[in-house]
């Protein structure tokens, strides 16, 4: 599979024109890996993203945020045997947040040249993030984003109809709104990767807690002119998803318009 264009415009100066980072001489890679409720699944998780950092010869860290579960969570994460060059960080705090604010965490607490960050569930191949990889050392892009929706991904079990209506409703109003670039086909895909200064740089300013924090990204993202590729996957549904057609539309339509004024008076601002 090759991979994507790349969105928005190139950024001038120190973005564009900046060394990449040499991977024997630092961290390559630090792999977030948010999760709430997840106790059964999260130890195959550190696992998969365990070997890839091996097989690749990549050293790295995983870092796992449990974004206030109740069950065991944490201690299954913990328990997972990595091998000596792969740093395991398991963090945990006791109030529930939010997706956005889990990853966050993750980022701002990264150390690796460059940052990436899984859902739980193993949906997509840890091996995939190869091709966002080399976007960003071949410095085509400052942010790569596996799509679900590229021409070359292999979807081997697609959404429900019903959330297939709503990924599209949501695409349509989020680009009404908030101008999300047409060239972004899967802006919600949780399979992304980013150059790690520009990570903690954005995830720094991000103030979404919930699931749109991708959006905010982007927003962030483009005013600083930062390029974002898009990469294709191998994507397995998970049915068991955190997202419920019937109790997300409302939140998610007010969170829109909270992000919208949030970057309006950003923008008001300088």
């Amino acid at each position: 599979m090759g991979g994507g264009g790349v969105a928005g415009h190139g950024r001038s100066g120190a973005a564009q024109d900046a060394c990449i980072p040499v991977w024997k001489d630092s961290m390559d890679l630090s792999i977030v890996i948010p999760a709430f409720e997840e106790s059964k699944k999260i130890a195959r998780d550190v696992k998969a993203a365990a070997q890839f950092l091996n097989a690749n010869s990549l050293t790295g860290e995983i870092i796992v945020v449990d974004d206030g579960s109740q069950d065991r969570t944490a201690e299954a994460a913990r328990e997972v045997h990595v091998p000596s060059s792969v740093q395991l960080n398991v963090i945990r705090y006791e109030q529930h947040r939010g997706k956005g604010y889990g990853v966050r965490t993750g980022m701002k607490a990264s150390k690796g040249a460059y940052a990436m960050f899984a859902d739980c569930g193993l949906c997509i191949p840890y091996g995939n993030v190869l091709q966002g990889l080399e976007l960003l050392k071949s410095n085509q892009a400052d942010i790569a984003h596996g799509s679900r929706r590229h021409m070359q991904s292999d979807i081997l079990q697609d959404q429900p109809w019903h959330r297939r209506f709503l990924s599209r409703t949501f695409k349509f109003t989020v680009r009404a709104m908030l101008g999300t670039p047409r060239e972004l086909t899967d802006t919600q895909c949780g399979f992304k990767v980013y150059k790690g200064d520009v990570a903690r740089e954005l995830y720094g300013q991000c103030v979404t807690d919930g699931f749109l924090f991708d959006i905010e990204i982007i927003l962030r993202a483009m005013r600083k002119g930062y390029r974002i590729a898009e990469f294709p996957v191998e994507w397995a549904c998970d049915p068991d998803s955190r997202l419920s057609v019937t109790r997300t539309p409302w939140p998610v339509l007010v969170e829109l318009y909270k992000l919208k004024r949030t970057m309006a008076r950003n923008q008001r601002k300088k």
